[in-house]
């Protein structure tokens, strides 16, 4: 439980459901957003309110090594990395799955808006996207292990829209109602990535250069990581067309730039892959794609290859970014994922 109102609401009605809900905040990161002591007092304010116990688990050595410092490998690796995805694999639903069975509990709830159920067309538990499109954060949870599926609840996963969450938590006068959604990155509450890299690692800025995919020398950059695939504004170049971020050469400290249409790829291969709905993926078959969070879903084939999962777009999409997951759907069902 963050103290926000998803969490909240989620405990609220698995005690009108008669669940016997356990309340859990976790202390992850000093100063962060989810981790401070307004966060823990609204946390235990609502467990008070509904009449649930409520504990505050300090994992911030855990989250340092498998969430903070994954981040900061990324971005020295020059690729984009979603530390969410990170958290719900290793803390949400891997640490503390496993307090969840120390404290004698059969599932693990969350506020995140998905949804699980079994099916019957494929004789197991599924993870789905939830009722609410616009909210739905099933991306993110692409990593869980598939055998946690059946464990967790969502209890927010039929709701359409936000307010109906808020109207909730007033209905019920839970103080929280009102509170603002957290947006940012937990440990980095002020949005500034770059501060928080060159503070808590030895990524510095180092001058280098910007070149075009012919190697032609077009301006200078103030090191890799200011830099993201898909970026346009702030290059500091001048050319006779618009140019774009379309890869690193981390040997040589080089962003390279190249036109709109550089930015799109058909065809890519992830790692480090997760499957959820099968075992083995042994011969091509027909999925939807989502590259980023906020990306809309694109149709694509899949087949599985060893440890790795090649794709293959209707369509060239743009400014795939290494680091970023690629999570693969079959209609709401989602079947997997993997990283770029």
């Amino acid at each position: 439980m963050s103290g926000g109102v998803d969490s909240s609401v989620s405990a609220l009605l698995l005690k009108q459901q008669g669940y016997e809900p356990i309340g859990a905040t976790l202390e992850l990161f000093t100063g962060s957003s989810c981790c401070n002591i307004e966060t823990y007092i609204d946390a235990k304010k609502v467990c008070n309110s509904i009449g649930i116990p409520h504990f505050t688990y300090n994992y911030k050595e855990e989250f340092k090594k498998n969430v903070i410092n994954d981040f900061i490998k990324c971005y020295s690796n020059c690729k984009t990395p979603n530390p969410c995805i990170e958290c719900n694999k290793y803390l949400k639903f891997g640490i503390m799955w496993e307090k969840a069975k120390e404290l004698g509990c059969n599932y693990i709830a969350t506020g995140h808006y998905a949804k699980t159920e079994y099916s019957e067309k494929y004789k197991r538990w599924v993870l789905k996207k939830s009722n609410n499109e616009k909210k739905d954060q099933s991306y993110v949870l692409w990593c869980i292990p598939k055998e946690l599926i059946e464990h967790v609840i969502f209890p927010l996963s039929n709701f359409k829209n936000k307010d109906e969450i808020r109207n909730i938590a007033r209905e019920n006068k839970l103080k929280i109602a009102n509170k603002p959604d957290s947006e940012d990155i937990c440990f980095i509450p002020d949005g500034n990535y770059k501060k928080f890299l060159e503070q808590n690692s030895e990524i510095k800025p180092k001058k280098g250069n910007i070149v075009n995919s012919k190697g032609e020398v077009l301006g200078k950059h103030t090191g890799l990581y200011n830099y993201t695939i898909g970026q346009r504004k702030g290059l500091g170049i001048s050319y006779k067309v618009p140019l774009f971020v379309i890869g690193f050469n981390s040997s040589k400290n080089e962003v390279i730039v190249g036109e709109k249409s550089e930015l799109y790829k058909k065809e890519v291969t992830v790692t480090d892959i997760n499957l959820l709905l099968v075992d083995e993926i042994k011969d091509w078959i027909d999925v939807e794609v989502k590259t980023r969070y906020s990306s809309k879903s694109a149709k694509a084939k899949i087949k599985q290859i060893e440890d790795k999962i090649n794709i293959v777009f209707d369509e060239p999409q743009r400014a795939i970014t290494p680091g970023q997951s690629a999570v693969f759907y079959i209609g709401d069902i989602v079947l997997g994922g993997g990283k770029v």
